[in-house]
């Protein structure tokens, strides 16, 4: 089967989680090409597993101190640039088109009246319809990557077909080390390592896009970004401060690491995003970065794994397979595989599922 993939890149977390599905895609014999849009080409890191890819410009927002910047994100548009790629892009040889929220593939599909397979966090609320996401937020998620046949992930499914995280398979076995991770991408460092340095008692290993070189700053160990240096510190830490993407909290629970979550001021999903952890019990949010919550949850124990299935690979066969298998079937077969801490179930059962 011959596949185009469109990746999101404005997010290491979109990255990473295609990533994992590339490597089953490729395991179950797809020939696959992968387009990138949304990110500077140079700034895309550990790219192994996309091959040749391609970059496009694509559209992403801006963000400024921890929050979206919708007038630097409207000066960013490239309408007519974006308009010239979708129409140059040539699906015609392709057996399957999938969209992680990539919009010059999805917009392409539409164009030529093709099926799109949208693999995505944002596709959720396609099911979900998030009473959080307001006019805009509404319009942006229908328009910003079309597609027609939208697959959401999600850490539950609240009565709907979504499926689980896809999440790698780590090479050893989680253990903790007293370290926390921070990975706020989105927020001031200066302000970030002020935070920091009021804990003295802890280690923090900081990573973030502005740091360079690897340094030490009192009790905090300051990173440049790196997936393999960045996987080993996952795998050792005894906690995750992120903003709240999908794929790391994903990664963290099942890991068994507690998270302390700030959403993006401004970006949607992440807000909702924070909402669903918070009310399944996986997570401790903070609306902004708060010396008073990270005491708090520092304090706390780490708790049990949630133990998801190996989504990537009964997806990339249910694609090459021709989606035979309804997609409810998929989601019912996955979450029946899953298996939740017993905090996280009971507030499950107190949410009215089963």
């Amino acid at each position: 089967m011959k596949i185009l993939f469109g990746v999101q890149g404005t997010g290491n977390g979109h990255i990473s989680r295609c990533r994992t599905l590339a490597k089953a895609l490729k395991k179950v014999g797809a020939d696959v090409d992968y387009i990138l849009s949304g990110r500077d080409p140079k700034d895309y890191f550990d790219m192994q597993a996309f091959g040749n890819y391609r970059t496009f410009g694509g559209l992403s927002f801006a963000t400024l101190n921890g929050k979206i910047n919708f007038r630097k994100t409207i000066q960013r548009i490239r309408a007519f640039r974006l308009i010239k790629d979708v129409r140059d892009l040539d699906l015609s040889a392709y057996d399957c088109i999938i969209s992680d929220f990539e919009p010059v593939s999805a917009w392409a599909a539409h164009h030529q009246n093709r099926e799109c397979l949208g693999i995505s966090n944002q596709s959720v609320c396609q099911y979900l319809k998030p009473k959080e996401y307001g006019t805009i937020a509404n319009v942006i998620m229908k328009y910003y990557a079309p597609v027609t046949q939208p697959i959401g992930l999600h850490w539950f499914h609240f009565g709907h077909k979504l499926i689980p995280p896809m999440i790698d398979s780590f090479a050893t076995p989680p253990t903790e080390d007293g370290k926390i991770i921070v990975y706020l991408p989105f927020e001031d460092l200066t302000e970030i390592t002020e935070l920091l340095s009021q804990f003295p008692q802890y280690q923090f290993s900081c990573f973030h896009p502005e740091i360079k070189q690897s340094s030490a700053r009192g009790n905090i160990l300051l990173q440049p970004l790196s997936r393999d240096n960045f996987t080993q510190a996952l795998l050792s830490c005894s906690g995750i401060i992120s903003n709240t993407g999908f794929a790391l909290i994903s990664e963290a629970l099942s890991l068994g690491k507690k998270i302390l979550t700030k959403p993006v001021a401004g970006q949607f999903e992440q807000v909702y995003n924070a909402q669903c952890l918070q009310s399944l019990d996986m997570a401790t949010v903070m609306e902004h970065l708060n010396s008073m919550k990270l005491k708090y949850w520092l304090g706390l124990p780490s708790p049990k794994p949630t133990i998801y299935p190996d989504v990537a690979t009964e997806l990339a066969n249910w694609i090459v397979s021709g989606q035979k298998e309804t997609l409810l079937s998929l989601s019912q077969r996955l979450w029946s595989q899953t298996k939740f801490p017993s905090n996280v179930s009971e507030r499950i059962k107190s949410l009215g599922y089963v």
